[in-house]
């Protein structure tokens, strides 16, 4: 046996060049015109040029993003779950002829991330987009209002990848391209991998799914996002820092290993649990855990519907399966962790557990109890939270006395 073949069934596609060629192309890349890209094209871009996004080789064109919204398929027939798109201003889309090549920008740092092709300019219908990949025109959706402030135009084209930003540094040790992840695996003589998906510290419910995984495959990859989230969320080195605290005190060595990837949320519920498996098979793994409300944010998605997604598109689109699991809680009764298949007491006897909750539960000061959540985990969200209530105090303070 041996890994699963990246996505498309060829070899990895990583566009990020390196040595000779990536200073000739960036000295080049100095001369042309620049358009900005959000922290979410970036990421994208950065997920092309590590091979996160084999087989893709740039921004989708229309014919690739009509068939993405619709079909969950591009022009070429290729699966694909959620439009990658670059959008820039109408006044700097006439600017650009087409064939034109640009250097893209990461918008906040000023820094040339890489450089385009243009092949097409073209504009969308943002609010179809919206219904089709979050099912909600709502602008309180954050993925929503992401979308519908993107700029007028859509360029596309092939692109050639110049750096992976502060990620490979600010998170050393953590943030690994597919390459690497596949290496470790193949090192482990692990087979079948399942991944975990996470933007939040592991919770019982976390660490429960993780282990029902590290059960029935070789092993498991706690996978973390390290891009950009909403306010609220815990940031990517707190959470590290509990994953570490949790697998080191509670998991057998050499069945997990941790890592990052360098995208934002887009909060997208099923689509995006169908693009978390897709990447997560040029990564190596065989199977993506999905759980209750998987990628999802408020309401906007059932419980499941992350589960029914999967019998929805094309057999064959994708060989990473999702591992599917219900409902998970403490049971009082059971005096451990359940979940609605294995448990068959009342909800009065059941702890359910969610990243939401527990965020709410220590913003607030109130104690979490050790069936919720390991109490080394509890220590590092503590010092975490106190942090944010002196930054608080600081500026009240500031604010009052003028300094």
């Amino acid at each position: 046996m041996a890994l699963v073949r990246p996505h498309g069934g060829g070899d990895l596609k990583p566009l990020l060049l390196t040595g000779n060629a990536q200073k000739k192309e960036l000295a080049k890349a100095q001369g042309l015109t620049q358009v900005k890209m959000t922290s979410r094209e970036t990421g994208d871009l950065i997920m092309m040029g590590i091979g996160g996004f084999t087989p893709l080789e740039g921004f989708m064109t229309k014919g690739d993003w009509q068939g993405v919204c619709d079909r969950y398929q591009m022009a070429n027939g290729l699966f694909w779950p959620i439009p990658i798109t670059l959008s820039t201003t109408q006044g700097k889309a006439d600017s650009i002829k087409l064939g034109e090549e640009i250097a893209l920008v990461e918008e906040e740092s000023g820094e040339i991330m890489g450089t385009m092709k243009v092949t097409e300019k073209y504009t969308i219908d943002k609010a179809h987009e919206c219904q089709c990949v979050f099912k909600t025109t709502d602008m309180e959706h954050p993925g929503v209002a992401k979308v519908m402030e993107q700029e007028e135009v859509n360029l596309a084209g092939p692109v050639k990848v110049l750096s992976e930003g502060s990620f490979p540094t600010e998170f050393k040790g953590i943030y690994m391209t597919p390459a690497q992840t596949r290496a470790i695996f193949e090192s482990k003589g692990w087979n079948t991998v399942a991944a975990f998906q996470t933007r939040n510290p592991m919770h019982r419910s976390h660490e429960y799914l993780a282990k029902i995984a590290i059960e029935i495959t070789d092993g498991v990859l706690i996978h973390q996002l390290l891009g950009k989230l909403k306010p609220g969320d815990i940031p990517a080195d707190v959470r590290r820092d509990c994953i570490n605290a949790l697998t080191e005190n509670y998991f057998v060595k050499d069945t997990y290993v941790q890592a990052g990837y360098p995208l934002d949320m887009r909060y997208a519920g099923p689509r995006e649990a169908l693009l978390h498996a897709l990447f997560r098979q040029n990564y190596g793994c065989s199977h993506l855990l999905v759980g209750r409300d998987h990628a999802g944010v408020g309401d906007y998605y059932g419980p499941f519907d992350a589960h029914k997604i999967f019998e929805e598109i094309p057999k064959g689109a994708m060989e990473t399966q999702a591992m599917k699991i219900d409902w998970t809680f403490y049971c009082k009764k059971c005096d451990g962790m359940a979940s609605m298949k294995t448990c068959p007491h009342g909800k009065e006897d059941r702890m359910l557990l969610s990243g939401t909750k527990m965020r709410k539960m220590l913003s607030e000061g109130e104690d979490v109890p050790p069936e919720f959540s390991r109490p080394e985990v509890v220590e590092i969200l503590k010092r975490y939270y106190a942090t944010l209530e002196e930054k608080v105090e600081i500026k009240l303070h500031r604010a009052a006395t003028g300094e």
